[in-house]
């Protein structure tokens, strides 16, 4: 059955940055522009999670008086995303810029986030009791943490507040090299945090760098053995007797163009896994791995197994390939049109 049975806003808690992308598939500065959005992990989750039609509160920091931050709030209200619990402090608002890989050719992300407001934030800076009024559910990724140590406080700060308030935790390791150089090891601030987590969700570079947990799993081969994947989520569950569940999406990379996708997940009864999409002619990569999260979150509240949830997550996660920027922009009736089979892409009239 469904973990919980009424939804409850779900609250989600990170980084948002201008995201700064060439037109199409253009390298860095082939012509002299740049596409402007939004995004963020756990923004991008309270995005998919309102499109979904549950309320979904997002909490951050953002500069005071800076017209960008101000559009971001703007931004998110215009997806249904309640605002109200954003803490606005000095600071600059973090940045990043992507170019969408195409064929042999990988994606390239260049982060731009040090001493933005949130990297500058410590516990204390945020009222977690107030944010949590009404809440239900509770993300956060390990992309907070990897900013910087004070917000890496803050971050445990929040999953110790969610717990001591009886709310339901999600985490999604998102592992970043590229943004753990402030001092400790993720393995070790990771696995604090993990104590208070009821859902874990990951890849496998994520649980074996995050979490410091080894598998006999090859991820640059493309090919995936799953038995391997149930030997590796029940490690996680044994280390971490709290959590209630693990899913691990499964990419096997054919090209920056061509991947397959699926999922599984252990709930410690029974290990499942997804059916598989065969994905070709990507469009952007970037937040496929949070509309899963979202899809995770709206199934265990809103569909009665945890087969239908992860299904749901999967389709959702393959739909936001074909759809540019950060933000997932499908209708819970467009991944159930996925998941009945009608994935070949025929004009609807």
């Amino acid at each position: 059955m469904a973990l919980i049975g009424m939804a409850k806003t779900t609250v989600t808690f990170g980084e948002i940055m201008l995201r700064l992308a060439p037109p199409g598939f253009e390298r860095f500065l082939q012509s002299p522009r740049f596409s402007a959005t939004f995004g963020g992990g756990e923004a991008n989750v309270a995005v998919a999670l309102a499109g979904f039609g549950l309320p979904a509160n997002f909490v951050t920091i953002l500069p005071d008086k800076n017209a960008l931050a101000d559009s971001v709030i703007g931004e998110l209200r215009r997806f249904g995303v309640d605002t109200s619990k954003i803490v606005r402090r000095k600071g600059r608002l973090g940045i990043y810029f992507v170019e969408a890989g195409a064929n042999q050719r990988p994606s390239k992300v260049i982060y731009d986030r040090e001493y933005s407001a949130i990297a500058q934030a410590k516990p204390g800076d945020i009222n977690w009791d107030a944010a949590f009024e009404e809440a239900g559910w509770f993300h956060i990724t390990g992309i907070t943490p990897a900013i910087s140590s004070t917000a890496a406080d803050l971050a445990l700060e929040s999953v110790r507040k969610a717990r001591e308030n009886g709310i339901t935790v999600s985490c999604d390791l998102n592992y970043r090299k590229n943004l753990w150089k402030w001092g400790k090891p993720a393995a070790t601030v990771m696995s604090e945090m993990m104590k208070y987590v009821d859902i874990a969700i990951a890849n496998e570079e994520d649980v074996q760098m995050a979490l410091g947990i080894t598998a006999d799993v090859d991820v640059q081969s493309g090919k995936l053995d799953r038995n391997q994947y149930k030997k590796l989520t029940s490690k996680v569950l044994s280390k971490f007797p709290n959590l209630k569940m693990i899913a691990i999406t499964l990419r096997e990379s054919r090209s920056a163009s061509h991947n397959g996708w699926s999922a599984c997940l252990n709930d410690r009864e029974k290990f499942i896994v997804s059916r598989a999409y065969d994905i070709t002619h990507i469009v952007d990569r970037v937040g496929t791995g949070d509309s899963f999260a979202a899809g995770l979150i709206y199934g265990l509240q809103k569909l009665p197994a945890h087969q239908d949830a992860l299904e749901f997550a999967v389709a959702a996660s393959c739909l936001k390939h074909s759809v540019s920027g950060d933000f997932h922009r499908c209708s819970v009736d467009e991944v159930g049109d996925l998941l009945k089979g009608e994935g070949s892409g025929r004009v609807q009239r």
